[in-house]
């Protein structure tokens, strides 16, 4: 096989071990080899740059900057990036943020390593690659109401453990405008109480900790 014909890869997590582990599966196979590896948003940045790499495997939550802020970045430099997002959350948010960021794949870290060469050759081909677990929880978002900038800040306070009297302070705004916030908000997640909604949010990827 010609070098021209192998499909170069950089991947992105912060954890040293799983680069390892990803790195070991892919130059099993003769058409693919690994040209670069980060370990956060910043450095997977730069890495892309200086590489301009086929595909990307792409975490979501690392330090320094995440892996939707990252693609973003990437995908406004390099329209024809192809990324995929490999990670362990499964939130409906996150799918969705990762996806509409400009990613061609979104795979969980459980997959096999089959389908993990299966995915890579399929985006490098200029397919899109969701499993059917995924799709789902896609179309569950995309079918969800749509919380405002305001009721997200709101929804992150409430996450943290804030009252009402110290989420008006925060956000100057009245304890009043609070309220009536954290009623659209719980509505919107049809959920009962603040605390109920900090725990969906959390499932589903609104907020992060």
């Amino acid at each position: 096989m010609s070098q021209s014909t192998v499909i170069r890869i950089l991947i992105v997590d912060d954890y040293l071990i799983v680069r390892q582990g990803l790195a070991a599966i892919i130059e099993q196979e003769g058409d693919m080899s690994v040209i670069g590896q980060a370990e956060d948003g910043v450095e997977a940045i730069k890495l892309f740059r200086q590489e301009q790499p086929d595909v990307t495997l792409m975490d979501l939550r690392m330090p320094q900057m995440g892996g939707v802020e990252a693609i973003t970045t990437i995908c406004a430099e390099f329209a024809k990036a192809k990324i995929i997002v490999l990670t362990t959350y499964d939130g409906d948010e996150d799918i969705y943020q990762g996806l509409r960021a400009g990613a061609k794949g979104y795979l969980l870290k459980d997959l096999k390593p089959n389908e993990l060469r299966t995915a890579i050759r399929g985006v490098y081909n200029g397919q899109q690659y969701i499993p059917p677990n995924v799709g789902a929880k896609l179309v569950q978002r995309m079918t969800n109401p749509e919380l405002s900038d305001r009721e997200l800040e709101v929804l992150r306070l409430i996450a943290q453990g804030m009252s009402n009297l110290e989420i008006s302070a925060a956000l100057c705004i009245s304890e009043s405008t609070v309220k009536t916030h954290i009623n659209r908000i719980l509505s919107k997640l049809n959920v009962k109480d603040r605390t109920q909604a900090a725990i969906v949010a959390l499932k589903r990827g609104i907020v992060n900790l």
